[in-house]
């Protein structure tokens, strides 16, 4: 995974998937930051989907542009979503994966009714 700038990220770290901010989990946390690039005073940023079908994807591409153009030395932010790169769960945050806490495939549980019960303890 590239490295985000330190700036770009602290800029993200406050813009939300809609389906995260409850849990307080930024774009950055969730892995949806693939790129930062600056050339000059623009910026470019690549963003990835948790799915093709993100209902909020537009809300969430004008605010990561608002966030970088607010940052001192950026005139204009371009965000794109690229989608030559899937997103997985392996790009959470370690705080994001503990926090969202994703189950086990059920193929992978052996016995899915005594995990089921567990869970629900």
């Amino acid at each position: 995974m590239p490295e985000i700038p330190q700036w770009a990220s602290e800029a993200l770290s406050g813009v939300y998937d809609p389906c995260c901010r409850e849990k307080g989990i930024s774009v950055v946390e969730m892995g949806l930051i693939r790129s930062v690039e600056v050339t000059g005073e623009k910026a470019r940023v690549e963003l990835l989907l948790t799915s093709g079908w993100c209902p909020f994807a537009a809300r969430v591409l004008t605010e990561v542009r608002d966030r970088i153009e607010e940052q001192p030395g950026i005139r204009e932010a371009e965000v794109e979503v690229v989608w030559d790169e899937a997103w997985t769960v392996d790009r959470l945050s370690p705080r994001a994966a503990r926090m969202l806490r994703f189950l086990p495939a059920p193929a992978q549980v052996p016995d899915r009714e005594a995990y089921i019960r567990e869970e629900l303890r």
